[in-house]
């Protein structure tokens, strides 16, 4: 049995949601040679955190983003590899009912992945619906940490109560949580400033990461109210937060200007500056280079807090997931 080590995280990470879905993000096979330059770029500059999940991947393509990643990890040779983390998350799917089940399900992510996954986290919570399911789930993440199958566990969408609940019940086994993922960013400040998720974490020793820290790209500057707006679902989302967000995007064009940084990598910095790992997705080397751009300075305080208030200001910020608990 191999012992647990700790993990290593990085101030930044790389979301791989994108990478295998034709759904939202209009992924084809073509993009593989391109998605491999992004990993390369991110590894050699310190964004050694891959994050990625089992149920990524659309229709056919189901667990395509694990497969890359480990195809990625086996073909890099280069600095900064003995620090690649890979963490995946594995879904609480209706038919996954038993302990056994989430430590076939880690050990599915590790056969796609060519090697063990280093943080394994639990998707969601399933107690908004099916609190009975939870627990074996759970407990299967904590036999896959004993079995040294995993280094480390964390959680995805979970909330202050419930988070302590899944703490206390790990920590009777000396299981740590390591980490915990939430939607967060400055058009999504909901888990911080009305959970108090952030003191939580920090008084249990938990990471924060941050995912969606562009708000699926609206942060970015790239979309106005007048449109082209990205297809599909995002496009329909973009339409009914644009115009509400204006103060916040003319608020971080001024930094970013002021900087010489772009808006995104402001609004990272502003998710680094909060104490969270943002995780932004790349599908291409310029997206992975800006996201990079985020690392290396800081804002200032009179600055963070004139995002903040900005923030505050949002009539309508992000559809909140509807997995997270409170």
């Amino acid at each position: 049995m191999q012992s647990n080590q700790p993990l290593s995280l990085p101030l930044m990470g790389c979301g791989t949601w994108a990478w295998g879905n034709r759904l939202l993000w209009g992924y084809d096979e073509s993009m593989d040679e391109q998605l491999q330059a992004v990993f390369n770029l991110c590894v050699q500059q310190g964004v050694t955190l891959f994050d990625t999940g089992d149920s990524y991947g659309t229709g056919k393509l189901n667990g395509r983003s694990e497969q890359l990643l480990g195809q990625f990890t086996q073909a890099y040779v280069g600095p900064n590899q003995a620090e690649i983390c890979i963490a995946t998350k594995l879904a609480a799917y209706p038919w996954r009912l038993t302990r056994k089940a989430m430590v076939s399900a880690g050990q599915a992510s590790a056969q796609r992945l060519g090697r063990n996954v280093d943080l394994v986290q639990m998707h969601w919570s399933t107690a908004n619906y099916a609190p009975w399911q939870e627990w074996s789930l759970l407990d299967g993440l904590g036999d896959l940490y004993e079995q040294g199958l995993v280094k480390a566990v964390g959680l995805s969408n979970y909330g202050p109560k419930r988070l302590r609940q899944v703490h206390q019940r790990l920590a009777e086994r000396g299981i740590p949580i390591t980490t915990l993922q939430v939607q967060y960013s400055l058009l999504s400040t909901y888990p911080v400033t009305e959970l108090g998720l952030k003191d939580v974490c920090d008084e249990l020793g938990i990471k924060l990461i941050a995912y969606s820290p562009l708000a699926l790209g609206i942060l970015t500057g790239k979309y106005s109210e007048q449109g082209p707006f990205p297809k599909g679902i995002r496009g329909l989302l973009f339409k009914q937060l644009l115009s509400g967000s204006r103060p916040l995007l003319d608020c971080l064009q001024a930094i970013a200007t002021s900087r010489d940084k772009t808006m995104s990598q402001v609004a990272l910095n502003w998710c680094i500056a909060k104490g969270t790992i943002p995780i932004p997705g790349a599908k291409s080397v310029e997206q992975a280079q800006q996201n990079i751009g985020a690392l290396g300075w800081k804002l200032d305080a009179g600055e963070i807090a004139e995002l903040d208030q900005a923030a505050a200001s949002v009539d309508k910020p992000m559809v909140q997931n509807i997995f997270q608990t409170r």
